[in-house]
């Protein structure tokens, strides 16, 4: 299969394939005549690869998950391990966005959004806050 068709039936761009081999995560056959040559398998892991992507999981993440998927004496718990951390970054990111939600709702409210030049938004985004670190 050449990277047009895997990329329509994995459902991904060829830049994405392309950099997905450049960086390891796969390794397609080459043809006599240079081309990249695509196994159902490649798809596969493309496919795999897309889903994982699609959930958020960082490269890395993705490597060691397409290893444990193709490690077939892996231990579950691995797997697990890597799942709860990244559902921890989610929520962790959740509370983040609910809290930027909260400020931009009340500053919405507090401003009256008519012809005068005072505007609370722009005055909360010129203030200066510390570095909480």
């Amino acid at each position: 299969m050449n990277i047009g068709d895997v990329a329509k039936h994995a459902g991904l761009p060829a830049k994405t394939i392309r950099y997905y081999e450049d960086i390891g995560l796969i390794q397609p056959d080459r043809g006599t005549n240079g081309y990249r040559d695509f196994s159902e398998n490649d798809l596969h892991k493309l496919r795999f690869l897309g889903q994982a992507r699609s959930l958020g999981f960082s490269i890395e993440d993705c490597r060691d998950l397409l290893a444990l998927y193709e490690d077939k004496d892996r231990a579950s718990a691995d797997v697990k391990h890597i799942t709860e951390e990244h559902l921890e970054k989610i929520d962790s990111k959740i509370t983040e966005l609910q809290a930027m939600r909260r400020t931009l709702a009340h500053l919405v409210q507090a401003c009256a959004g008519d012809d005068r030049p005072d505007c609370p938004i722009l005055a909360d985004l010129a203030t200066a806050r510390a570095d909480p670190a």
